[in-house]
Formats: structure tokens, C-alpha cells, sequence
């Protein structure tokens, strides 16, 4: 868990201008770039962009392939991972684990990073499987430019939270408030 600082993040959300995704601060406008997600956490912002099907037609097949075990939900059709399964199911490795056993470790260990750190959604509480697909090949992930998505999330959240209605924002609030102390 980070040390968000909530009052902090909704001043900055009030002064964000959905139009021309600045902050209007006394000073002048400024905004967090693609220099700025890649300085503060070092991903790519160069590369294959990431994007991934909104609606996964087979998605206890999807889980049971890439990470060789699927939720036991109701749905037959779930769309998000929850991290409270994928802890359950991946926390605890054996020593003597397969190099199968790791890759779908690591898969679901950068699944909890994407959903709960750099993509997270408004209740961090799930990661979508749009991004799985994506990690198929452990190898390839650093081809796509996981920065642009992260900023792209994180101005739509921003977008989204200045209307009179909501009462929470998603994105990577770390970045945010890294970008603000730097």
C-alpha cells in the first residue's frame, strides 16, 4: 500500500481542466507527461500500444491457459480478476515449483501490479483481463508502452472525477502525486 494523500489528489482534481488536460494552478497550467511516467517508474512510453478486447469471449479459457487456473465465480462470464483470488491462488510458491508454475506466477503478479498500482479501478479491488492476452509472452511485455496507457488511464479518471456526480477516481495516483512532490 502507498501513503496516498487524498486532500492533496482532490485539490489537484478541482483544478484539472477536462478540455485541455491541464491543472489551472496560480502559477500557470501544467500536466503529468510521458516523461514523467517514464522518469518516476521507468516504463516504456515507446513500443506496441496496449490494448486488449473489453470483452473476453472465453474467459475461463483465457485463465486456465495463461495462468492454469480460472476463478470458480458464478459467472461463467467475468471480465475482471479479483486480487483476493489471484493472492489465494498465487502467493505462495513451492520450492521445487515448475518453470510452467513460475511464468504463471509472474503473470498474475504483474496482473496485481497493473490493476492495483498502475491501472486501478476507482474500488482497487480487481484488474481487468483485457491485459492478460498481453502477458502471454513474458518476454514481449516490455514491447508495448505500458507509460502511455497508464497516462492515458489516468487522464480519463481525472476527466471522469471533475463531473459533480462522482465520488471516487481510478488511475495511478502514485504517479499523480509522485509527479506533484517532484
Amino acid at each position: 500500500m502507498f501513503d496516498l494523500r487524498y486532500d492533496l489528489i482532490f485539490a489537484l482534481v478541482e483544478r484539472w481542466s477536462p478540455e485541455t488536460h491541464t491543472f489551472h494552478l496560480l502559477c500557470g497550467e501544467c500536466t503529468v507527461t510521458l516523461e514523467d511516467v517514464a522518469l518516476h517508474f521507468g516504463l516504456p512510453i515507446d513500443g506496441n500500444v496496449v490494448t486488449g478486447v473489453s470483452a473476453i469471449a472465453e474467459p475461463d479459457a483465457l485463465c486456465c491457459s495463461l495462468l492454469r487456473a480460472s476463478p470458480d465465480d458464478d459467472e461463467s462470464n467475468f471480465s475482471e480478476l479479483k486480487f483476493t483470488w489471484l493472492k489465494a491462488n498465487f502467493e505462495h510458491l513451492l520450492v521445487n515449483a515448475t518453470e510452467e508454475e513460475l511464468m504463471c506466477a509472474a503473470r498474475a503478479y504483474i496482473m496485481h501490479i497493473i490493476g492495483g498500482v498502475l491501472m486501478p479501478n476507482s474500488n482497487n479491488n480487481k484488474v481487468h483481463l483485457q491485459y492478460l492476452p498481453l502477458l502471454a509472452y513474458l518476454s514481449n511485455v516490455r514491447s508495448y508502452s505500458w507509460g502511455s496507457a497508464v497516462l492515458a488511464m489516468l487522464y480519463r479518471e481525472l476527466c471522469r472525477t471533475t463531473k459533480p456526480d462522482t465520488v471516487d477516481i481510478g488511475g495511478c495516483l502514485v504517479l499523480l502525486q509522485s509527479w506533484v512532490f517532484y
